[in-house]
């Protein structure tokens, strides 16, 4: 792998695109540690370092933002509302007749649907920097910390940092496309992947320092590289139906008569439904932080909902992602659809009839793949509860739940484009 890094820095139009690749990832990173404008920066910092935790709707933005939001910086929203925005309108494909009609047009329509996410993710930005900046000032962002993170909280300043934090999203967004463009790989990937990355060596370092900390970080060291081999594993595994495309004349010659295969992996949700299913529970603990904290119903939830380690939190976090694994999948593969281009090029599963029948055979297929897909979700999701009970190292951890799966999968996708690049100029790729 090494050789092939050394291979791809030789080739001169791949080396520039490495370069700028990481020349993006660095501008980007400085971004995150940018105050933004009115923030007291060392208020700032003793409150993090006071902070115990926070609300895991918070937690969920702050990681994917790098903990750039516990430090309100110019990026603190991170790529969050480019994600939020990108999963509605996949969402409203269903609901919405013109949207699928736009994604079935190809190139102009998909050109059309991205317009209408970065309206959507400009917009998201603006009520979400507002909902933070308000948590912020009402003290809820550091519950244990006495100092005021925003000490001007007049109108003109919230609109101010309103306006920065919504174009640090903008600017963000731009970053990624640049890197699609002319870098490699995915750029917004590439972007999640860098702010999920950047906490690791906190994270392991805070586990080391602390008491026992040596066998303790040992324990997550090799937790960390079997559960990074479970979800290769997993990833990388898929169920091949077996397609065969009769013979037929076109003219003077004839075409078909050759046999391929439909890949279905076992998880083809991704990590959508652990990112619903943290969202949609995190609420009531978001909802009881603005309740009297003596009501009833604010306890039941402080004591029932807010914590992760919660029995009841398990139970009801494990059921949502199993839902959102089948509710993902059926709107993101379509057997209908499937089963009607095959029908329409002459395919045919061996053994299954054209048309109707084969729609029921990969919808069967598909069911019963994804029950072991969620449950395998639902095992990564709560490796960070299961290490808190267990060795009491923090939830926030490195590698758990929704950030191991977006590291290893973005990491995989990358080296697949290098090595694809390099098998173009007949080099040894990374994969032998």
């Amino acid at each position: 792998m090494l050789s092939a890094f050394a291979r791809a820095f030789r080739t001169p139009d791949l080396r520039r695109k490495l370069l700028f690749t990481i020349g993006i990832m660095v501008v980007f990173r400085f971004g995150s540690f940018l105050p933004t404008p009115g923030v007291d920066y060392s208020n700032v910092q003793v409150c993090v370092d006071q902070s115990q935790g926070t609300n895991d709707l918070l937690g969920l933005v702050n990681l994917f933002s790098g903990g750039a939001l516990l430090q309100l910086s110019v990026f603190a929203l991170g790529i969050m509302p480019y994600i939020t925005a990108s999963i509605i309108i996949q969402l409203l494909r269903v609901v919405i007749p013109r949207f699928e009609a736009l994604h079935q047009e190809g190139q102009s329509g998909t050109a059309k649907l991205t317009q209408y996410t970065r309206y959507l993710t400009i917009g998201l930005a603006i009520l979400q920097s507002t909902t933070i900046l308000t948590v912020a000032r009402s003290g809820a962002l550091f519950p244990s910390c006495s100092v005021d993170v925003i000490p001007d909280t007049s109108v003109i300043t919230m609109l101010i940092m309103i306006i920065v934090m919504t174009a640090g999203t903008t600017l963000i967004m731009w970053l990624g496309e640049l890197i699609t463009e002319r870098g490699i790989g995915n750029g917004m990937s590439l972007l999640i992947f860098t702010q999920i990355a950047a906490r690791f060596p906190t994270s392991m370092w805070s586990i080391a320092g602390g008491e026992g900390g040596a066998a303790k970080f040992t324990i997550v060291l090799l937790v960390v590289v079997l559960v990074i081999a479970l979800v290769v594993f997993v990833e990388q595994s898929q169920r091949r139906i077996p397609v065969q495309y009769a013979k037929r004349m076109v003219g003077r010659r004839m075409y078909g008569g050759t046999s391929t295969y439909i890949p279905i992996k076992i998880n083809m949700s991704g990590v959508i439904p652990v990112i619903f299913a943290s969202s949609l529970l995190a609420i009531p603990g978001l909802i009881a932080q603005f309740g009297e904290q003596t009501s009833g119903w604010v306890i039941w939830v402080s004591n029932n909902l807010a914590p992760s380690s919660a029995p009841l939190h398990i139970t009801i976090y494990v059921l949502l992602i199993i839902f959102f694994a089948y509710f993902y999948t059926a709107i993101t593969f379509n057997p209908d659809e499937v089963a009607d281009n095959m029908k329409k090029y002459g395919g045919f599963i061996p053994g299954i009839r054209a048309g109707r029948p084969t729609a029921e055979y990969l919808d069967y297929v598909i069911t019963r793949i994804t029950a072991p897909g969620s449950l395998y979700l639902a095992f990564v999701a709560l490796i960070p509860v299961v290490t808190f009970i267990l060795l009491n190292v923090g939830q926030n951890i490195p590698f758990g739940g929704t950030s191991i799966l977006i590291v290893v999968g973005v990491g995989m996708e990358t080296v697949k484009q290098i090595e694809a690049q390099l098998q173009q100029r007949h080099y040894e790729g990374f994969l032998r």
